[in-house]
């Protein structure tokens, strides 16, 4: 390896992030200390979280520092080796970065089998948006057989999965999604029992109409009045997961985020609305993976991928989150 290119953040964002948000490096790599890994990346995950992680604000991970480069969920062969953990030629995953090559810490990485699936699909479905999915619904919102799931993102990486655990557990899901054609895969793909195209329907009168007897569990990506549409269809004892705001994330300036106004039908309802962050569960992403690998080989479960080819694409694969062009889990193949 004789250099190795990154993708750096050159200044936050104001708004959807744009291409002089970033800068490229090229550095040649340094020489491996003890418990460090030479990695060859492959693919990098895309999510919404990435929005978050530019603005120097307080979360549950510190802020991209202006100069470092792009936090991301990356798979990717291992070249050299000062770890106990790991030897030449392993495939991992852990988190790389936007670059084509990797010099580190093992920490943090898990050793893969690509023979049991392809590596796209450990930073999809097998990967922090399955594990989001799984852990979310089953442990945060504990679906009973019988009960209506709503799912917003429902054609994405994470809401097409949680429809899907949803209905093998016996729920009866609606999903949310943008546009005829991602509702009818939502419906014939992903085998939800109806799906609500909030670009082209009056939201409200929709979820009145597909969920006559009301919502036990909300599981929000987006945020913004879908949530408050949902919040006004909420049944007694229901539950409310927040695990995204993707239509908030590039509001500009001092334009605040939205949040529900209708909040006392929590009360009204005895309802509940709980957050959760996926880390929480590493230490048990294993069973969940060996769980869902199992409903994949039954025909259950399907996990898509939507791939975009080249590093110097990262800019515009970002954007392509924010304006639906994504079918899946988004994937850059970076080299």
């Amino acid at each position: 390896m004789s250099s190795a290119k990154q993708i750096r953040l050159k200044k936050r964002p104001v708004g959807l992030p744009r291409d002089d948000v970033w800068e490229q490096s090229q550095d040649a790599p340094r020489a491996l200390q003890d418990g460090e890994i030479a990695i060859e990346v492959q693919y990098v995950s895309i999510d919404p979280a990435m929005r978050g992680w530019l603005n120097d604000v307080r979360s549950y991970v510190p802020p991209v520092g202006i100069g470092e480069v792009m936090r991301a969920g990356g798979v990717g062969l291992v070249t050299d080796s000062k770890s106990k953990k790991f030897a030449v030629g392993d495939t991992v995953l852990g988190t790389t970065g936007v670059q084509t090559h990797y010099v580190g810490t093992a920490q943090g990485f898990t050793r893969i089998m690509p023979e049991l699936a392809p590596p796209p699909k450990f930073l999809g479905g097998l990967g922090m948006p399955g594990m989001t999915a799984y852990f979310g619904l089953l442990d945060v919102g504990q679906p009973k057989e019988g009960e209506t799931v709503l799912v917003s993102g429902a054609a994405g990486a994470v809401g097409s999965v949680v429809g899907q655990i949803a209905k093998i557990k016996g729920c009866r899901v609606v999903g949310i999604a943008g546009g005829k054609e991602k509702c009818e895969m939502v419906v014939e793909k992903y085998g939800f029992d109806a799906c609500i195209d909030y670009k082209n329907e009056d939201l409200a009168k929709a979820l009145k109409a597909v969920c006559p007897d009301r919502i036990d569990i909300y599981f929000d990506n987006v945020g913004g009045q879908t949530l408050e549409h949902a919040l006004n269809r909420i049944a007694m004892r229901g539950r409310i997961l927040l695990c995204g705001a993707i239509s908030q994330y590039n509001n500009e300036g001092d334009q605040r985020m939205v949040g529900p106004s209708n909040y006392m039908n929590l009360l009204v309802q005895r309802a509940r609305m709980e957050g959760f962050v996926v880390f929480d569960y590493a230490a048990r992403f294993p069973e969940a993976i060996m769980e869902m690998m199992g409903w994949m080989q039954e025909g259950k479960l399907h996990l898509d991928e939507h791939i975009v080819e080249g590093i110097d694409n990262f800019p515009e694969a970002l954007r392509m989150l924010f304006d639906g062009r994504n079918k899946g889990k988004l994937v850059l193949k970076v080299q």
